[in-house]
């Protein structure tokens, strides 16, 4: 089962990169979040996406959108990662159990025990205004999120 456009966003609770809890309903009370689910940090094509959103961070500011990264990696790895990257936005472990939240969204991977590149933009309400899914090895296109994020503008 995916978590589909149209439908109330799967709540979640994940520690952040600094181990603050982070709560899907919490972040809406104020903006819609972009949730980006990727494989795994200090990867060729993760580190390559997570860069180029971060050089784009404006175009989330801009449209009022929170953007939120996930992955099944812990949070001491997502902080190394975050700093030596220099990802200003929000990086969520979903590492127990587990891969959790990204089974019930319907991205996570059993075989190799990851989350696939999907894009969730939720609006404040809770429902997914947009989605987009990519296999792991497919990088996502800057595109794709500008058309997400006019979702919710």
């Amino acid at each position: 089962m995916t978590a589909e456009i149209g439908e109330n966003a799967p709540e979640f609770s994940l520690e952040d990169q600094f181990g603050q809890t982070i709560e899907l309903s919490r972040l809406l009370e104020s903006k819609p979040v972009a949730l980006v689910f990727f494989p795994l940090a200090f990867t060729g094509i993760c580190t390559g996406e997570l860069c180029e959103l971060r050089d784009n961070l404006a175009m989330f500011d801009d449209a009022g959108v929170e953007l939120v990264a996930i992955s099944v990696n812990n949070k001491a790895t997502l902080r190394e990662f975050a700093e030596r990257e220099g990802y200003s936005f929000t990086l969520l472990g979903d590492f127990w159990p587990h891969g959790e939240v990204a089974q019930k969204y319907g991205v996570f991977l059993e075989g190799p025990g990851i989350a696939t590149r999907a894009t969730f933009v939720i609006g404040r309400d809770g429902v997914i205004a947009a989605k987009f899914v990519n296999a792991p090895g497919e990088a996502r296109d800057l595109t794709a999120y500008r058309e997400a994020i006019a979702a919710v503008s």
